[in-house]
């Protein structure tokens, strides 16, 4: 019995394809074909164009995620780590399931990927622009033989770790504003979130959420912040090497996190930092600061010059805007 995914596959080139050949390749009749096309419009949000005596086509080619393709670009002894990869296709949200792995106590890492995600969440809750089978949605669960609190820090070095992962890519001009926002040319290229659980003496388990933008497509009107993609920063490398690329620096720097903790990549921060001498407001529940950045502390707080004074600030609920825009 033929599924959307399969009708999906055939389309996915771009290229025309005619009911009859659909329902002939994949087993089913014309209007089975039909409804499937009928579920990617409606509920993937999928433009399929429908042109009478040449069929059906995508009106933009995908190109889909697959297990082995991914680990195709993951280091053997990288991939031997792993006690699974995953990949979804239209889930509410990765990182729910990453969490939903932490409770049975699992081998090893576990990555997950999805073609799209229908819940997915930023930083302080905001809702995460999800378009199918365009960008990277990814997450990954890793255990730490650390108490939780030494898990602070943990998203300042995926950032440095991601924005490392581009410029080997080709993307330049990009940076990050604290905590972990990757920006291109002012716009969020990419986004992290940490949700982390564990025994007060260790060890502690880490989900790791990224999303990066490849290829935004139309951008809806609800985003309340400039959105930028790879696609527009001329960067052609494929999604499929782009996962495994990101799956292996994400193992990379829990390797290195759990040996060294935040130190190696507060000191690569400066590199990436947008922000350093910058006017700021910092604003949170009962906090309204403002200062010019300083840099980072050693445990990844952002320090402030204000009224002479250095300050340092954490992440959590804090919210941080350039003098500017404020």
């Amino acid at each position: 019995m033929a599924d959307s995914r399969q009708v999906l596959k055939a389309l996915a080139d771009g290229g025309f394809c005619s009911g009859s050949e659909l329902a002939r390749r994949l087993g089913c009749s014309r209007s089975a074909i039909w409804k499937h096309v009928r579920h990617l419009r409606e509920d993937l949000g999928l433009r399929i164009d429908a042109v009478n005596g040449r069929g059906y086509r995508l009106a933009q080619p995908l190109e889909l995620l697959d297990r082995a393709r991914v680990l195709a670009h993951v280091p053997a002894a990288q991939r031997r780590r792993l006690a699974a990869c995953r990949i979804e296709d239209c889930v509410p949200s990765t990182n729910a399931l990453a969490l939903e792995a932490a409770s049975q106590v699992p081998d090893g890492p576990i990555a997950w990927f999805a073609e799209a995600q229908t819940a997915g969440r930023g930083r302080r809750g905001r809702q995460w622009h999800s378009p199918y089978g365009r960008n990277l949605y990814f997450s990954l669960l890793y255990r730490f033989e650390r108490p939780l609190h030494a898990l602070a820090g943990l998203s300042i070095a995926v950032g440095v770790e991601l924005a490392g992962l581009l410029s080997a890519c080709g993307l330049r001009g990009h940076g990050l504003k604290w905590p972990n926002d990757l920006l291109w040319r002012g716009g969020k290229l990419a986004g992290i979130l940490i949700e982390a659980s564990g025994e007060a003496q260790g060890p502690a388990w880490a989900v790791i959420g990224v999303g990066l933008n490849v290829d935004l497509g139309e951008v809806p009107d609800w985003l309340d912040q400039p959105a930028a993609d790879l696609r527009g920063a001329g960067i052609t490398v494929p999604r499929t090497e782009l996962a495994g690329r990101l799956l292996t620096g994400m193992l990379d720097l829990c390797e290195t996190f759990a040996g060294d903790g935040l130190t190696p990549f507060v000191e690569r921060w400066p590199e990436y930092d947008l922000l350093r001498g910058q006017e700021v407001c910092l604003s949170g529940p009962g906090l309204s600061q403002r200062g010019t950045v300083l840099g980072l502390a050693a445990d990844g707080g952002l320090r402030l010059l204000s009224d002479g004074r250095e300050q340092v600030f954490h992440g959590g609920e804090v919210s941080l805007r350039l003098e500017a825009e404020a």
